[in-house]
């Protein structure tokens, strides 16, 4: 899996906009082959900060999605922002929930 983000600080006028146009394109990255889950995120601690994460199944998949007219858009949209952004690609080798913390704490399911 890769998980991907990109977190960018984008200027007050034109937040509802970009808000608009990054769910819409979050809406059509998720019918992708290989996208797991793509959503838009606004920073509860910086005004102006969103992040754009998405989760791919493999690397193949996240690499037709970069070349993809959506993706395009994105980075329309991350030339709007105040400062470069900042984009990540984690691979990701294996994933847990709760039962890590269960296992930590020694609770008994």
């Amino acid at each position: 899996m890769v998980h991907a983000t990109v977190r960018m600080v984008i200027p007050a006028n034109e937040r509802g906009e970009v808000l608009e146009i990054l769910r819409s394109i979050a809406e059509r990255t998720r019918l992708e082959q290989g996208c797991i889950g793509s959503h838009v995120y606004q920073a509860a601690e910086e005004e102006l900060a969103i992040m754009v994460e998405e989760l791919w199944k493999s690397e193949e998949d996240l690499e037709r999605h970069l070349r993809s007219e959506e993706y395009r858009k994105l980075l329309l949209v991350v030339e709007m922002a105040l400062e470069p952004p900042e984009i990540r690609f984690n691979a990701i080798s294996h994933s847990t929930g709760v039962e890590t913390i269960e296992k930590a704490r020694n609770v008994i399911p």
